[in-house]
């Protein structure tokens, strides 16, 4: 989960960058076909593939429709909302999928778990609202963070379904049908925008993120959060989500790109007090 906060994070910094450059059902439609030939390969290799384990195709297209429904509302955010504060909102799944992990699992919170999420979700606003109380007390949200809020609530009812409806198949297994399901569900619903893409003329930079996301955010994160989801209670899963701000600031800083007023410092260091919490047994 630790280099799964790493990688994420990247999403952020590069999707911020080409957000406006290609629709998001286009872009998230070919790095899924690809993440899945990656994934499929993984299957291949580790000779695990079973055609029993793709039983109740209805499981991995729930799990590929939410997550495609996640990551096209995370570029449709990107494309006005700061990398920095866009990874904050991502610091609200832990609250949600805590939420989650009580109605569909019954897993249950402790007071510890409580203040730590209590906590990540002070310092997520710190960060949202830029460390502005008067911004926070008018509650003004840019568009991209409310957007792509509604993504991470869909993310954080992803985690603990992955555990209610797996039937025991290995954790790259179940993250093919998932990723090929998420393919299919957008290539489906974006073919218009998929056709109106100039695949041709669209800038090394956008082919760069594709390739990023397919490989290590979609591909890699996919099979990492299977794993930790099939070992772990949701909450303490998505703990390290808290992460991603830091993250982000690094990615930002490795690119060249701007970075946010030291004031959210704050906000960064009460998402790692938090995680810190979180992950105390």
């Amino acid at each position: 989960m630790l280099t799964f906060s790493a990688l994420v994070a990247g999403s952020f910094s590069l999707g911020s960058m080409v957000a406006n450059e290609i629709a998001p059902m286009a872009l998230n439609a070919l790095r899924f076909w690809i993440g899945a030939g990656i994934v499929g390969g993984m299957v291949w290799w580790t000779g695990t593939f079973k055609a029993s384990d793709y039983k109740g195709t209805w499981r991995y297209l729930l799990l590929g429709g939410i997550f495609a429904f996640y990551f096209v509302l995370m570029f449709e955010g990107l494309k006005t909302a700061e990398p920095v504060s866009a990874s904050a909102v991502f610091t609200l799944t832990p609250i949600i999928s805590a939420i989650a992990g009580y109605i569909l699992l019954r897993q249950m919170m402790t007071a510890r778990i409580a203040l730590a999420l209590a906590i990540g979700g002070a310092g997520a606003l710190w960060v949202i609202f830029r460390a502005d109380w008067d911004a926070f007390l008018r509650f003004q949200i840019g568009k991209g963070e409310f957007i792509y809020f509604w993504g991470c609530v869909a993310h954080a009812i992803y985690t603990p379904l992955v555990r209610k409806l797996n039937r025991g198949e290995p954790a790259v297994v179940f993250t093919f049908g998932v990723v090929v399901a998420a393919a299919v569900v957008l290539t489906f619903f974006g073919a218009s925008a998929i056709g109106a893409t100039d695949w041709g003329s669209l800038p090394p930079l956008v082919w760069v993120t594709i390739l990023y996301t397919s490989i290590f955010a979609t591909a890699v994160t996919a099979v990492l959060l299977q794993f930790a989801s099939l070992r772990l209670p949701a909450a303490k899963v998505m703990a390290y989500t808290y992460l991603a701000p830091t993250w982000v600031l690094g990615w930002e800083l490795a690119l060249g790109q701007s970075v946010p007023p030291l004031a959210i410092i704050g906000g960064i260091g009460l998402t790692i007090l938090a995680l810190l919490l979180l992950l105390r047994d």
